[in-house]
């Protein structure tokens, strides 16, 4: 007995001594989050010390204990004590989504919070959202009077080993990099393969913080969050951070999963009626009264909503003298937005980010009484602290005067535009200005348009203009682009005058294509290498597939159409003659469609239903 005594008394000096040695937190319990169907498995803790996480998906550890830091005035969470955890509480929301890739959006996740104090009075919690493959987590902070704090991240993503990224930053191109050798930082969102799962990290809601990015982390497997355009995020009293989100998927394609986790993280508008707000396509107008009338003209020969004035229509955007107020001679711009309204389009103004700093609360009443139908920002701030705080106000303004609303150069999506629904769209990519190839094209759907809407601004050849420098890819591609891309909207002819495009049976297609969808599936692909892209609108389907540098095929399942009904399908593929050739065929649910594409080539189709079989 007494032999007993002894080693049961040395067993508890033992865990007396470990628990001593692994530190405040590392004492205090485990938690694990499950997303609600069991997929999903979210584990919080502190093993060394700081809180950290672990993600597992289908029983597969996804990452390795990951780091939950914050530090305010220089005071971090290392050390910290777990004061509760709040359990996991299931939350189910269903809201429609009249502008988006499909009508209606359903979000089921677990939802539960840890709260933490730290040292000096340190007080944080940490919100958590688990949902069957995706998790998203954020800092909340609160702190007494009204003095000015600091806040910096230090928020990483650890995997088993080093995993291959597809690196790139605001308008760049894509670098696929393993992170053990990445000398540069990454843009969110960013989309990681590791050891035959692909995930992507990303941020949701970013109001008022600072433009975070990923960089190489202490070692060759891991991401950390880094502030590169400021040393830290200020504030006063409250602060919540953007949402960083982790989504996982077995395959390349099935990562489209997570295109509206954003939107889901983003608040619901203030109650209204948003049916004021119109998607839609557009073309851009040359810098004088006539083009602005034969683009109307044009928009509505093709079934579009809108022409834009671009840079320049009030004088060279870069200068202060340059008043946003004022119209250069050349445009009468009251007759081309009269002769619009008559027509039922909308003209869009572009404005530089100098003119908006400057004049924005003036230019807001001034364009509501002209009659404008919207506005695109350009060259705006979207790296900073001042600047995105700067931006969700201005957004908020836009929408209050009943303007829809484009964001051009470095601003990226987080969701807001379901907080904000007349934010239409923004660029944050690399589109057909910057001259994409075939691989770029492949990867956006992969990459970036994960993250919510682009602005891609195409442009497509016509008798008098092969645009040559901007476009590295087949005609039907072009085509193609418009379903596999997302914008509510679109800018489908960036380059070239209306009345050039006399090869109307090229781009026919642009005059049907939609902006906006009722129901959305990625059926096949791989990053770089080719997509195919299948969106409803109503009872018609349209199909785009796209080949990346190299020869790309593929079968497709085409199930998603209605059981029992014969489809009409019209499809425009390339001809080998650097045309768009036409042609029709009948198709059903049952039937399998074999894609073979030559490498930078694209084909489309649009299934229309007929009788039933």
């Amino acid at each position: 007995m007494s032999k007993m005594f002894l080693g049961l008394k040395s067993w508890k000096v033992l865990v007396f001594i470990c628990l001593l040695s692994w530190g405040p937190l590392s004492a205090q319990k485990m938690y694990s989050i499950a997303s609600p169907g069991g997929s999903t498995l979210l584990t919080i803790g502190a093993p060394d010390g700081k809180p950290g996480y672990q993600l597992s998906f289908r029983g597969k550890k996804i990452t390795g204990w990951s780091v939950l830091d914050i530090s305010v005035d220089g005071v971090s969470l290392s050390g910290a004590k777990i004061m509760r955890f709040d359990k996991p509480v299931l939350h189910q929301e269903s809201f429609a989504s009249p502008l988006g890739e499909q009508d209606s959006l359903h979000s089921i996740y677990q939802q539960a919070r840890l709260h933490l104090k730290a040292t000096a009075g340190l007080s944080v919690t940490i919100d958590f959202r688990v949902m069957d493959s995706s998790v998203a987590f954020r800092y909340s902070v609160a702190m007494a009077g009204a003095a000015q704090h600091a806040l910096r991240e230090f928020t990483t993503f650890s995997f088993p080993g080093s995993p291959l990224i597809y690196q790139y930053n605001q308008e760049s191109v894509f670098t696929p990099t393993r992170v053990d050798t990445l000398g540069a930082t990454t843009d969110l969102p960013v989309t990681v393969e590791s050891d035959g799962t692909y995930c992507q990290i990303g941020e949701a809601v970013n109001l008022t913080y600072t433009k975070a990015e990923l960089g190489r982390g202490t070692d060759g497997n891991t991401l950390a969050v880094i502030f590169p355009h400021d040393t830290a995020v200020l504030f006063q009293r409250n602060l919540a951070t953007p949402w960083r989100t982790v989504s996982v998927a077995g395959s390349a394609i099935a990562l489209a999963h997570c295109r509206s986790l954003n939107i889901k993280l983003a608040a619901p508008p203030v109650p209204g009626d948003w049916s004021w707000i119109r998607p839609g396509k557009l073309i851009r107008a040359q810098l004088n009264t006539q083009s602005g009338l034969d683009c109307i003209d044009f928009a509505v020969k093709h079934h579009f909503q809108y022409i834009m004035f671009d840079a320049g229509w009030y004088g060279a955007e870069f200068r202060t003298t340059s008043d946003p107020c004022r119209v250069i001679p050349a445009i009468d711009l009251p007759e081309v937005i009269a002769y619009g309204k008559k027509r039922n389009i909308g003209v869009i103004l572009y404005v530089n980010y100098i003119g908006l700093k400057a004049k924005l609360d003036s230019i807001l009443p001034l364009y509501k009484r002209w009659g404008v139908a919207g506005l695109k920002f350009g060259f705006v701030d979207g790296l900073t602290q001042s600047g995105l705080t700067w931006l969700s106000q201005a957004i908020q303004k836009v929408q209050q005067y009943g303007f829809v609303l484009n964001i051009h150069d470095n601003y990226k999506p987080t969701g807001l535009s379901r907080t904000y629904p007349a934010l239409l769209t923004q660029e944050g990519i690399r589109g057909n200005e910057n001259s994409p190839d075939a691989f770029h094209n492949t990867t956006l759907p992969f990459t970036r348009y994960l993250a919510g809407a682009a602005d891609f601004t195409y442009c497509f050849p016509n008798p008098k203009n092969s645009f040559s420098k901007h476009i590295k890819v087949s005609k039907a591609q072009q085509l193609a682009l418009s379903v596999i891309y997302y914008s509510p909207l679109q800018a489908i002819f960036w380059y070239g005058q209306p009345n050039d495009y006399t090869n109307d049976g090229e781009i026919a297609f642009y005059d049907e294509v939609p902006a906006t969808w009722s129901e959305s599936h990625y059926l096949a692909g791989d990053i770089g290498k080719g997509v195919a892209v299948v969106r409803r609108k109503g009872d018609t389907w349209y199909l785009g597939c796209a080949a990346g540098l190299q020869d790309w095929q593929t079968i497709l399942d085409l199930s998603f159409l209605r059981p029992g009904i014969s489809y009409t399908v019209t499809v425009y593929e390339d001809d080998g003659n650097q045309s768009v050739r036409k042609k029709t065929m009948r198709l059903n649910s049952m039937d399998r469609l074999p894609v073979k594409l030559f490498a930078k080539a694209g084909q489309v189709f649009i299934f229309k239903p007929g009788s039933h079989e």
